[in-house]
């Protein structure tokens, strides 16, 4: 197969933005992709002759240098000596300094801590800051970025990244961190620190309002994942039920008839049906399946600022639903299956129109994840030519198959997508399901939860402190709050059609809440995952429910500060 030009966009936008969330992949799929764009990256770089120094890269694209705390390895162990590096910036442009001026601290959570940095320049720690006068400050999460305490990521090297030991950090730098350039003791209690995060990120911020109320006086937990869950099979059905109503129906019907021939057909219909996906040399059907999902990650994507918006989730629709050889427009206004909208394959084999555009744009993006342009993929006999994987042939089934135990066992610290897999394995699950049978699905019904987290497994075997549990202990997470987490000065702040909602606060399995200053509760309609955390140099330019939202928020915490000077005798 040739990739097309047509197709390349797609592709593009695909690749760049799962690329932006490296440290937040999550199972056997994902990681394998994560490994090919890794090798397109290090071949990029070299024929770029790109430099290293991040930090110094970093400091000079944004004007925040880097700083660093001491921080202890174990918190709990008093005996254990050794300690790590945890690195965070600091933005003082706002800041005016006076009893009472608060600190603004965002949690990067999974992620490299500077690509948080951003939101120091033009989204929420700008904002706040400059409606309070206050210092803004991202802290990297340990085991992430340049915040690594140990030599590898092999299982027992991880037993330290874990909810309490990370939320310890945060604590410790909270009382004791000194910001370079500030004379002003800004540590807690004696200063008011608000704690934000995004996500992951948002529920360590609401934890750490329950966990430490005597130092963060006030929290905003943004699509704060509070509720763990073993099995998340709602995050696809909150994009089914968000997505635009023709696009949703194709996907639904495409997976019925998908699953249908592969949990009852022939072998040689399943390799027929496969081939036309490109994916023929894929041998267990659960990886072909896996590979339909490659455009549904990318709706959580989604941002109301165009220039960062990720359209792969669209432009994947309009794919579905384009004319297809003698299948017209007209044609798909049909029901689905109808002979007019119907392609006979072979005497065994015949699928809608929609499903041959579906198979066309998986060819093309699978095509586009394993060539480095301008050299494209040919395939011939199943092999890769020419292809990305690796400087020689490769099968499918060494590019996208996950039932290779070895592809997972490299524990050295290029392997940041080990790190959240760890917590996920541990803690906090989130394995992306399908559907109870009940309900209508967009991924298959083979990927179950043996298939989502078997890589837990293969990943982390046991290791001489510690062996990870045959399912994630979510009660270790959910113990502190769950659904129901609720404290003065805690903030929830989600989006309407964040796939995520269903694991948060505002998710059906909640009981509702009242929205007040103390207690904000606030839902942005037709927003996706922390659409709060973004913003635009003048928020006056901002749509008007994110506009709105950012001045709630600068209320809101006004008023908290408010208290915080009443509480301390301090008159302004």
């Amino acid at each position: 197969m040739r990739c097309t030009i047509a197709s390349l966009l797609v592709a593009i936008c695909l690749i760049a933005s799962t690329n932006a969330l490296s440290n937040s992949v999550v199972g056997p799929r994902r990681v394998k992709l994560w490994k090919l764009r890794q090798q397109r990256a290090q071949k990029q770089s070299l024929g770029n002759n790109e430099p290293s120094g991040l930090d110094a890269a970093s400091t000079q694209a944004t004007g925040f240098t880097p700083q660093f705390f001491e921080q202890p390895l174990d918190h709990f162990d008093k005996n254990r000596k050794d300690t790590f590096q945890q690195r965070f910036w600091v933005s003082t442009r706002n800041y005016q300094a006076r009893k009472g001026a608060p600190v603004i601290v965002l949690d990067s959570g999974e992620a490299d801590g500077e690509e948080r940095l951003p939101f120091l320049d033009t989204g929420i720690v700008e904002i706040l800051t400059k409606a309070t006068g206050g210092v803004g400050v991202v802290l990297e999460h340990r085991y992430y970025g340049q915040s690594i305490p140990v030599l590898n990521f092999s299982t027992d090297a991880l037993r330290f990244l874990d909810n309490s030991q990370a939320a310890a950090d945060s604590a410790n730098f909270m009382r004791n961190v000194k910001f370079d350039g500030i004379n002003e003791d800004l540590t807690a209690p004696g200063t008011p620190w608000i704690y934000y995060g995004g996500s992951y990120a948002g529920a360590r911020s609401a934890h750490m309002k329950i966990l430490y109320p005597d130092i963060v006086w006030g929290a905003i937990a943004s699509s704060g994942v509070v509720h763990a869950a073993v099995e998340n099979w709602q995050y696809m059905d909150i994009i089914r039920t968000a997505a635009n109503a023709t696009c949703s129906s194709n996907l639904v019907n495409s997976v019925a008839k998908i699953d249908s021939i592969l949990l009852g057909q022939s072998n040689s219909t399943k390799q027929e049906l496969k081939g036309l996906f490109g994916l023929a040399g894929l041998t267990h059907n659960t990886d072909f399946a896996s590979m339909l999902e490659l455009a549904l990650d990318s709706w959580q994507n989604k941002n109301w600022n165009d220039a960062i918006n990720d359209p792969t989730f669209d432009l994947f629709c309009d794919a579905l639903n384009q004319p297809f050889g003698n299948v017209t427009a007209k044609d798909l206004m049909l029901p689905f299956g109808h002979p007019k909208r119907s392609v006979q394959i072979s005497k065994d084999l015949t699928v809608d129109a929609v499903i041959m555009n579906y198979a066309a744009y998986i060819k093309d993006v699978s095509c586009f994840a394993l060539s480095l342009p301008p050299i494209w993929a040919e395939l011939d006999n199943f092999k890769f030519v020419d292809g990305e994987c690796d400087t020689q042939f490769q099968t499918l089934d060494e590019c996208f198959g996950t039932y290779n135990d070895a592809d997972f066992q490299s524990t050295d610290l290029s392997q940041t997508w080990r790190t959240w897999n760890f917590q996920v394995c541990t803690q906090w699950g989130y394995f992306t399901t399908a559907p109870p049978d009940n309900r209508p699905r967009i991924i298959s019904r083979l990927l179950d939860l043996a298939y989502e987290s078997k890589m837990c497994k293969q990943a982390f075997p046991p290791g001489q402190f510690i062996t990870v549990p045959p399912l994630p202990n979510v009660e270790s997470v959910n113990i502190l709050g769950d659904f129901h987490i609720a404290a003065d000065r805690l903030a929830i702040i989600d989006g309407q059609i964040d796939p995520w909602r269903p694991d948060t606060a505002h998710s059906s399995d909640a009981l509702p809440r009242r929205d007040t200053t103390l207690r904000p509760f606030k839902l942005i309609p037709n927003a996706v995952h922390h659409y709060d955390e973004y913003g635009l140099a003048n928020i006056q330019d901002e749509p008007p429910e994110i506009l709105k939202i950012h001045q709630e928020e600068i209320a809101f915490v006004q008023s908290w500060l408010h208290d915080w000077n009443v509480e301390h005798g301090i008159t302004n």
